[in-house]
């Protein structure tokens, strides 16, 4: 038997990826063998096509997360045909990931749901909702009443940081360097928007002058320590998000680009931190229209490479998403 996936043949450019005929995955004890009717793509991929994600090996099928519906589950935990959702724990990366018509996933990774929303919006959650509220409720602890900056707001994770923060009663700071995607932040729920070009001290205390509560940051380690002095005392500092292209700083000093009592950490979840009751509960809000997840554009499976060529121009304001069909 034998699928179509779109293989990263070897570390490059978007043109590495292409679609195959390949085996279809063998059912093995504790794997659960899902045909895939969507996926979202996430920057990381970029990095492991790329060839910057360590002990990847290729040619190898990516994919951190995908949505659709049990083929086989030798454990009998899940029904044949019902809806389940595959994040993280070595997908895509260790071994083979959802750009495919199927994809074989442990079973402690895949997380049920039940909803008749379109495949193509079902795909957009899985990762995005994980990652905004463990940065949010486990790394950010955010409380009523607090101020929130969101660094990278036109981002699909930051656009969905801000609608979650704004149900819990925080006020929401999102940033932009694009001053045409000022107002998008705005109808997003933003309270402020501040265009960042690269240094928003300044222009953060002059609405906060003593700095905000909270900041997450979503463009990474190019713009950290700038985002550490926008804190107030005793603020904290999530860095999720790597839009900036860069994993590592050149030059840190913990005592001094850290300001006396503030905090920093980092949020790299897992499946374990998407319970199956929290992803069904946001799958409702989603239905229910009260969380817009900004899906910006859907590609086909005989079209990833073309989509993590906009991924990687940075033309996306919202998430991207690829069904299979």
């Amino acid at each position: 038997m034998t699928m179509k996936a779109a293989v990263t043949t070897s570390p490059g450019n978007p043109n590495v990826i292409q679609v195959q005929e390949v085996p279809k995955p063998d059912v093995k004890s504790g794997w659960v063998l899902i045909r895939v009717k969507a996926f979202g793509l996430n920057r990381s991929e970029l990095f492991t096509r790329r060839g910057d994600s360590p002990g990847v090996q290729f040619p190898r099928i990516q994919g951190i997360e995908c949505v659709g519906v049990v083929e086989q589950d030798p454990s009998n935990t899940y029904a044949k045909g019902q809806q389940v959702a595959a994040i993280m724990g070595g997908m895509g990366r260790a071994f083979d990931g959802g750009y495919a018509e199927c994809v074989l996933a442990p079973l402690e990774i895949v997380v049920p749901f039940v909803s008749d929303l379109p495949w193509a919006i079902l795909g957009a959650i899985p990762e995005m909702f994980q990652t905004v509220s463990g940065s949010l409720n486990q790394a950010l602890e955010i409380q009523r009443g607090e101020t929130l900056l969101i660094r990278g707001g036109t981002s699909s994770i930051g656009m969905l940081a801000c609608q979650l923060a704004k149900t819990k009663g925080v006020t929401v700071v999102a940033t932009t360097r694009n001053p045409d995607k000022q107002q998008a932040l705005l109808n997003n729920g933003a309270d402020h928007v501040v265009i960042d070009n690269g240094s928003l001290k300044e222009r953060v205390r002059a609405i906060y002058p003593e700095g905000v509560n909270k900041v997450l940051e979503l463009v990474g380690t190019s713009s950290l320590k700038d985002s550490l002095q926008c804190t107030a005392k005793k603020g904290m500092v999530c860095m999720t998000g790597i839009l900036g292209n860069e994993w590592t700083m050149k030059d840190f000093t913990p005592m001094g680009d850290i300001p006396s009592l503030s905090r920093l950490t980092v949020y790299m979840g897992e499946s374990a931190d998407l319970p199956k009751e929290l992803l069904q509960e946001f799958v409702e809000e989603v239905k229910k229209g009260t969380i817009d997840l900004n899906i910006d554009r859907t590609f086909q499976l005989h079209e990833v490479a073309e989509a993590h060529q906009y991924m990687e121009d940075n033309k996306a304001s919202g998430k991207i998403v690829v069904e299979v069909k």
